[in-house]
Parts: structure tokens; C-alpha cells; sequence
């Protein structure tokens, strides 16, 4: 059994590349992408005679400027930069909706916006009615201050 493992150690490194494979699969950070692309360059060398200790050197050189090299160019090209995500109340100002319940003057009134309902009241302390766009420009805790767009 042993004499086979060493007579085809490149099915040995062709099997670590594919594990490799999968487990980036998972993570999706291409860090370990750059140790499958050692393991193929180890199963070349390995089909082409070269020992044991080569073979291992080549994986190390190989994987370490892979993650100099390969890693940072995958990242830059499929992970490009978003602007800031914004959340929680950060995210719901500038979103614009719909008055569902009209807003008395200097009181509330509610506002659809994506699918929920929101208690409002406008920014002047002036009625908006029923079906009215709004914008929000305020948040304070559950209720939001909006103002008619034109």
C-alpha cells in the first residue's frame, strides 16, 4: 500500500487541490484557493518525477506567493468596494413611502414604507393626507419625521 502512495504521490496532491476546492467553497475568502493551486503545482511535479522534498518546496513557494499574488487580485476584482452599509435607523432616513393613515397637523399619521407601517409626523407640523409621498429626514425611536415630496 505504501509502495503505491509513493509511486503516485501526485494522486496524493491532486486530492489535497480538490479537498482545497471545496473548502474554499465555503468560505469564500480565497485563502485557501492559493494552498489548492500549491497542491496542483505539487501534482505536476509529481508526475514528472521530481522527489518528495521538491515536490514540498513547491507547495510552499507556490501557496506563499500565491497569497502574495493571486489572493489580493481575486479579492480587488470579485470584492469590490460598497459604500457604507447603513442600518437600523441610519438606513431608513432619505427612504421615501406613502402616507396609509393621513397626518393631523402638530400630530401623527403613519406611513407605509416597504411593506411595514410606520407611526409619522411631518416635519412643519403641517397635514399631509392620505397617499401623500413622503421622505424621511428624521428618526426618533419608533417614529419618523417626513416631509411631502413634490
Amino acid at each position: 500500500m505504501i509502495e503505491y502512495f509513493t509511486s503516485n504521490l501526485w494522486l496524493i496532491w491532486v486530492i489535497i487541490s480538490i479537498l482545497c476546492l471545496i473548502l474554499e467553497l465555503s468560505s469564500g475568502d480565497f485563502f485557501i484557493l492559493c494552498f489548492a493551486i500549491g497542491a496542483a503545482v505539487s501534482a505536476i511535479l509529481a508526475g514528472c518525477g521530481l522527489s518528495l522534498t521538491w515536490q514540498i518546496v513547491a507547495f510552499a513557494v507556490v501557496s506563499a506567493l500565491s497569497l502574495l499574488l493571486v489572493r489580493p487580485a481575486l479579492i480587488r476584482k470579485l470584492h469590490k468596494p460598497q459604500r457604507e452599509r447603513l442600518s437600523n435607523a441610519d438606513a431608513m432616513i432619505g427612504q421615501v413611502g406613502r402616507v396609509s393613515e393621513p397626518i393631523e397637523a402638530g400630530g401623527y399619521g403613519r406611513v407605509a414604507i416597504d411593506g411595514d407601517d410606520w407611526k409619522s409626523t411631518s416635519v412643519d407640523g403641517v397635514a399631509i393626507d392620505k397617499g401623500t409621498r413622503v421622505r424621511v429626514v428624521k428618526m426618533d425611536s419608533i417614529i419618523l419625521t417626513v416631509e411631502p415630496i413634490d
